[in-house]
């Protein structure tokens, strides 16, 4: 049974094109071909990214922010309430009107305390500003590495320039030392987003972020397994670049340098729009789409490899709106955070407005009377 589900799995019609087997991709002539068991190591690279992220926001992260005065707002804790605490864990984090005016029944609280509770006990829930930065930080350097050795290992080869290279002898190409390493760097660094995302802070795009991940990580290791590693380092150093300057702005806006964190998010915006929407889908994901069917008949992993293409470009499509609402806040707006983010929310700003009422009310009590007694 489990040499017929193998027999199946790396079936090679599925991997490779027509008239090509595994045999033809073993090392020989020189040559050194990518192996599937080589996929086990990304697991152990994914791990030691950990340690190093929580070495990394311990000693270099939390202290840079205590340099530039990053804190975390003081919070206030909701009040004890056994009835609405289990509502808020089993039911909503936020009722509407008509499940607020139920609890009022039941617990002989007005709505306006209720609401109160509700938003302070969401916000308990919610990652810190310090939090936020470190996070950031940790990312905005791995991005910017990453992209500098994408950029080391690809500037000298003939396939950045020139597209038609990528498929030039395939699959029969040998990989290269820079190729492995910045394949296991890469997906090393997705399956630690993917392992940490529970943790991270937690934002309005996670299912997307999830989906982002795997495909990723599909992607690669696919394009890992077929020899499609020439257009797999293109598209890992296109999606780098960008990164570099979100995260980068992330960092100098918690740390409010606005003037700084506009301008690299506007510059973000600007590279974010030429890598992803116009360099990734008509040069990259054309050169997968078309090129190869020059040299060869397509088989399914041709399909299966656009298909997760397309699926990261309907991402970025996803992902280009929230940067256009974004943009819209930037310029008649004042922008604060990551419009992604699950903002924390403002508990007592109604009832500190109402106590300011009552203050200016009785003030102004105050002054007539004493006019009219002199």
């Amino acid at each position: 049974m489990l040499q017929t589900v193998s027999d199946w799995v790396w079936w090679e019609r599925l991997w490779l094109p027509v008239n090509v087997s595994w045999s033809d991709l073993e090392d020989s002539e020189g040559r050194v071909y990518a192996k599937a068991y080589q996929l086990y190591a990304v697991l152990p690279c994914a791990l030691c990214l950990l340690l190093v992220r929580y070495l990394f926001e311990r000693y270099l992260a939390t202290p840079l922010a205590n340099i530039w005065g990053i804190r975390d707002r003081v919070r206030l804790k909701a009040e004890r309430n056994p009835l609405l605490e289990n509502y808020f864990c089993q039911q909503t984090r936020a009722p509407s009107q008509a499940d607020v005016s139920s609890l009022c029944k039941k617990t002989s609280w007005s709505e306006r305390k209720i609401q109160v509770w509700f938003k302070r006990r969401r916000n308990q829930e919610r990652a810190g500003l310090r939090k936020r930065f470190c996070e950031a930080s940790w990312r905005c350097v791995f991005y910017f590495f990453a992209f500098a050795y994408g950029v080391l290992a690809l500037y000298d080869k003939p396939w950045l320039y020139n597209l038609r290279e990528v498929w030039a002898g395939f699959p029969k190409q040998s990989m290269l030392p820079s190729q492995y390493w910045y394949y296991l760097l890469e997906m090393g660094f997705y399956l630690s987003l993917l392992l940490s995302l529970t943790f991270d802070v937690k934002r309005k795009d996670f299912k997307e972020q999830v989906i982002h991940h795997i495909a990723t990580l599909t992607l690669l290791s696919f394009s890992w397994i077929s020899n499609y590693i020439r257009i797999g380092t293109l598209v890992m150093a296109v999606h780098d670049s960008a990164d570099i300057l979100l995260e980068g702005a992330k960092v100098f806006n918690y740390a409010k340098w606005h003037q700084t964190a506009n301008t690299m998010f506007v510059v973000f915006t600007v590279l974010f729009t030429l890598t992803r929407l116009v360099i990734f889908p008509f040069w990259l994901i054309h050169c997968t789409w078309v090129y190869p069917v020059e040299e060869f008949a397509p088989f399914f992993g041709y399909y299966f490899f656009n298909a997760m293409l397309l699926l990261l470009q309907i991402l970025h499509l996803y992902w280009a709106a929230l940067i256009s609402r974004m943009v819209y806040k930037l310029i008649f707006s004042k922008l604060e955070g990551d419009d992604r983010s699950d903002e924390e929310e403002d508990d007592d700003s109604d009832s500190q407005k109402e106590r300011n009422h009552k203050l200016s009310h009785r003030n102004g009590s105050g002054a007539r009377g004493r006019a009219n007694g002199h």
